[in-house]
Formats: structure tokens, C-alpha cells, sequence
């Protein structure tokens, strides 16, 4: 019975060591309130992942909601928590415009923001917007910190076009987020039944 004192904490390890690794800290930001409610709607309009992969890289993802796309200068726009950062190019969907980046400009009605990207013009939108953002200046603490109020107080913006045959555009932004870990596929259950099976067959051994 004493070598089961040794066992079971070693078991109980591997398989708490297994949960911490099959998550990812990630956050979502909704982008919610547009600049333009007469002839944009009501949206929500879109999301933005803000995905942790390090402590100092981040996968950025704007996905449009129905019936929107992301077009024309400022695109896409985030505010990012570092004093100096890289961007990596930015992946839209097929057959839409490329967006590039374009620094730091203004997302009209909610103000500046320091990392956006932009397209040359609306005919083809995109739906998604992924890049990567490095920090070289430090570290972020979670994927909550990644980014950081404006000077208007959001956190995400991009530039919108309704889908309704219209081609009207505007803005929109988010400030509010709800953060989580992405579900592992069962690789947390697998190790823990995994170890509670072999904690069993060592006390049955034990006891043999």
C-alpha cells in the first residue's frame, strides 16, 4: 500500500498536466454598435478571436456576420496592448480583395486605433480577416490583454458593407468580450480515464 501513496499522485499529475495542455486561451469580441444603425441594421455585425498561442504571438480573426463583409480602408482594426509589435500578412477569404496593412488610422466614429489593415476598394469584401501579431516589446498575461481600450474606449473595429443591394457602408466597433478555452476535442477525458484506469489496475495489482 505504500508504493500506491507514490503511484496515484504521479497518475493524478500526468492527466492534470494533460488538461492544462490541450487549452488555448482565446477571447471574442463582438462587433455590436455601427456608426450607421439607419442603413446598416441592427447586427451584430461581426467577430473578432483573439487567440494566445504565446505569450507574446496572437492569432487576430474577424469574421463577418451574415449579410455584412469587411471593405475599403480600415477594414479591419484592432488596438494593441504593446509599445511595439510585427504584423504578419493578412488571410482573407478566397476570391475577396487582399487587405494590407495600413498602420494606424481612424475608424470613423470611434477614433484610432493602432493596428488596421485596409482593401482598395469595396468590390469584392471579405467575410474573414486573420493575421498575427508579435509583441516585441514584452509578454501578454492572457489573450484578454492582447488588446487595450482606444482613445474612444473599443477595443475592435472594421469598416462594413450591407449585403442588401444597397452597398451602403460605415463602421462598427466592440468593446465587450467574454473570454474561455477553446474545448479540446476529448484529449482532457482521454488522459484522465486514462489514468484512473491505470490508478485502478495498480491498486488491483497491489492488492494481489
Amino acid at each position: 500500500m505504500k508504493k500506491l501513496k507514490y503511484i496515484a499522485p504521479i497518475l493524478i499529475a500526468v492527466a492534470c498536466l494533460g488538461f492544462q495542455q490541450a487549452k488555448a486561451d482565446t477571447v471574442d469580441y463582438t462587433l455590436g454598435t455601427s456608426n450607421s444603425p439607419g442603413t446598416l441594421g441592427t447586427g451584430p455585425f461581426g467577430n473578432v478571436n483573439v487567440n494566445l498561442t504565446a505569450g507574446n504571438t496572437a492569432i487576430i480573426t474577424f469574421t463577418a456576420a451574415a449579410n455584412y463583409l469587411f471593405v475599403n480602408g480600415g477594414a479591419v482594426a484592432v488596438n494593441v496592448n504593446a509599445t511595439s509589435w510585427t504584423v504578419s500578412a493578412f488571410i482573407v477569404n478566397a476570391g475577396a480583395t487582399a487587405v494590407t496593412n495600413s498602420g494606424s488610422r481612424g475608424e470613423d466614429g470611434f477614433g484610432t486605433f493602432n493596428q488596421t489593415g485596409s482593401q482598395q476598394n469595396a468590390n469584392n469584401g471579405a467575410s474573414s480577416v486573420m493575421f498575427t501579431l508579435t509583441n516585441t516589446s514584452g509578454t501578454w498575461a492572457s489573450a484578454a490583454n492582447v488588446l487595450a481600450l482606444n482613445d474612444h474606449n473599443w477595443l475592435v473595429a472594421a469598416h462594413i458593407q450591407i449585403q442588401d443591394g444597397t452597398g451602403n457602408t460605415g463602421f462598427a466597433a466592440g468593446p465587450s468580450g467574454n473570454g474561455g478555452f477553446v474545448p479540446d476535442g476529448g484529449t482532457t477525458v482521454m488522459l484522465l480515464g486514462a489514468a484512473l484506469g491505470a490508478l485502478g489496475m495498480a491498486r488491483r495489482f497491489l492488492r494481489s
